[in-house]
């Protein structure tokens, strides 16, 4: 089922809590934020939902931040990680903070609303019900609409939704398809297991030949990592043959090597 304005709002599912009191259900007549982002890459977002805490709390507003990207081998490791930060960059946070270890809140808000990244902001209006879902920056023209009543009736909210949808479904649809290949990919990359890693991107150029993060991964694990130039060096040309053909503007200005982890 498509998570839109208008649908009821799924559960509060979590169990680690960072900051503020843990909350299992939305309160009546209250107008919550539920902010999925990444927290070290929050620094400027975080000020922002601070601000509008304080602005609207009076209103009712409740901000509710959860970090759902965040990379640790377990929980206990990424709680301890995310106190850290919390604690050196963010000490006077006036909301609560939860993370995601499960991923279990992604499946049930991000999924079905088909969020491909990160931070996205989803606002539940008084009645419990989804009212927007976008980026934070457009928080600021959004929650006093929301607040007052106004927003879910107005033509712009509708047609920012319809429009929401038509331009995510595709790509969220598209990175559920490629996820198991990346997931295949990364794990033999961090083995330097070369040969699996190749296998794992031609069956995502089979899947998805027109994909410009397979062609280019493909051209560097043949040039780089494997060494064969015989057919590396051919991938290569056809690559920017193509790019120019096809006007690949993400290839303008960049640098055609993947960026493995650190070491690699």
């Amino acid at each position: 089922m498509v998570l839109q304005m208008d649908s009821p709002a799924p559960p509060i599912q979590l169990e680690n809590w960072l900051r503020g009191e843990p909350l299992t259900n939305f309160q009546p007549a209250k107008v919550y934020v539920v902010e999925f982002g990444q927290l070290g890459a929050e620094v400027t977002a975080m000020p922002h939902l601070m601000q509008l805490q304080e602005k609207y709390k009076d209103s009712g507003l409740e901000v509710v931040g959860i970090a759902a990207d965040e990379d640790a081998p377990t929980a206990v490791e990424a709680r301890t990680k995310l106190d850290a930060w919390l604690t050196e960059k963010c000490s006077h946070l006036n909301y609560r903070i939860a993370f995601d270890y499960t991923a279990e809140m992604n499946k049930l808000w991000r999924g079905p609303s088909f969020c491909v990244g990160v931070p996205t902001s989803f606002v539940v209006d008084r009645d419990g019900c989804i009212a927007f879902i976008g980026h934070p920056s457009q928080l600021g023209e959004v929650l006093p609409k929301v607040l007052n009543g106004s927003w879910p009736t107005s033509n712009k909210a509708k047609a920012a939704d319809q429009e929401r949808i038509a331009t995510s479904e595709p790509l969220a649809r598209g990175q559920a398809l490629k996820k198991p290949i990346d997931d295949r990919f990364w794990a033999a990359v961090k083995l330097e297991d070369w040969k699996t890693a190749l296998w794992a991107i031609e069956e995502g150029i089979a899947l998805m030949p027109d994909d410009l993060n397979f062609r280019l991964a493909h051209a560097h694990l043949l040039l780089h990592k494997i060494q064969d130039m015989w057919t590396g060096l051919p991938a290569m040309r056809q690559l920017v043959r193509d790019a120019i053909d096809k006007k690949y503007r993400e290839l303008d200005g960049f640098d055609a090597r993947p960026t493995f982890p650190s070491g690699q």
